[in-house]
């Protein structure tokens, strides 16, 4: 298939207009695709719903701004592994266009939602920890818990407003302007606008995390120097050394992550995708959800409370399967005591 000319079309608003988006010729790209989406979509799914559970289920975590922001993260992460991988497969494997403009700018407007959503909880747990560690003695007043649950009011709807507006309006068709060549429908400047506003994002995540990281770095170099207190250094020294390794494994996965769907964002802008490219697109979205699948790992699973927490319902669950196994033997030999009397 070529290039779509959308420019060139006489109904660049069709239905019939979204085929020349379905980039994948192949049945073995189309596998692929499915393939990952369906792998990456259930561990996101399965891994954000155990986080929540864990946070919900106990009084002490569910109280702490932290694990709201963190709970926030889950939630957007299961909405986008479940919007994306419905719509992306239906319309790049099974090539489903039985609907609506209006439908498929809904379905995009709820993908665009949480995955924002999913950047901004990020964004939020990292000034969390920003403020932690620069103001340690004021953190306790500055992020009470219903300044936590007014700043995830205040992103949610602000990812909700941003991602409908091609939806209400700021769309290539209502306003016969330039159309995306990544995405059906949506207005060139529309898009233009968005990646700023994801960029925008990344770039206080990479801040904050920089000025967490050198804070814990100064830290340590001032205990190493001073030499005080060796217990309390060498504690400390550890959850500065896991904090940092912690840091980087977020910033590492974010950039990864994003970065190659945002380049190809970028690059359409000023120039014309070829075909492969747009294939290309299509297999670095995969990228995002992956992020969605790895964050419960790195934000959450590694924090202490969590983890025993978990530890606590395995070994619950290991006690329950092992009375479940015991208990039919013990029944067949109380039957068996019964008929020999």
């Amino acid at each position: 298939m070529d290039i779509c000319k959308i420019h060139e079309n006489a109904s660049k608003c069709s239905v019939n207009a979204m085929e020349c988006f379905m980039v994948l010729s192949t049945q073995a790209q189309k596998v692929s695709i499915a393939t990952l989406c369906g792998l990456f979509g259930t561990l996101c799914i399965f891994e954000n719903s155990l986080v929540l559970y864990l946070i919900f289920s106990s009084p002490r975590t569910r109280r702490k701004p932290s694990y709201l922001f963190i709970s926030s993260l889950a939630l957007a992460d299961i909405l986008a592994s479940i919007i994306f991988v419905c719509s992306f497969v239906n319309f790049h494997v099974f090539n489903k266009t039985d609907f609506s403009k209006e439908t498929f700018l809904l379905q995009l407007g709820g993908v665009n939602t949480s995955f924002s959503a999913s950047v901004s909880s990020l964004l939020l747990t990292a000034l969390d920890r920003y403020i932690s560690i620069s103001r340690p003695s004021e953190y306790k007043l500055l992020m009470t818990r219903k300044r936590a649950w007014i700043a995830l009011g205040v992103l949610w709807v602000t990812c909700a407003t941003i991602a409908s507006l091609p939806l209400l309006g700021w769309n290539c068709c209502t306003l016969n302007s330039t159309c995306s060549e990544l995405f059906p429908f949506v207005d060139h400047k529309y898009l233009s606008s968005w990646i700023c506003f994801i960029v925008a994002l990344l770039g206080c995540i990479v801040y904050a995390y920089a000025h967490v990281l050198w804070r814990a770095h100064q830290h340590v170099a001032y205990m190493e120097k001073n030499q005080v207190q060796v217990g309390k250094q060498n504690a400390r020294m550890r959850m500065d050394v896991m904090l940092a390794k912690t840091l980087v494994m977020v910033l590492t996965v974010l950039v990864l992550c994003w970065s190659p769907v945002l380049i190809l964002m970028i690059y359409s802008i000023f120039a014309r995708l070829s075909n492969h490219l747009r294939k290309v697109f299509a297999f670095c979205s995969t990228l995002c959800l992956l992020n969605s699948m790895v964050n419960p790992i790195i934000y959450a699973l590694r924090s202490k409370e969590l983890y025993s927490s978990l530890r606590m319902i395995f070994s619950r669950f290991r006690r329950q399967l092992k009375a479940s196994e015991e208990s039919p033997e013990a029944e067949s030999t109380h039957k068996s005591s019964i008929v020999e009397t």
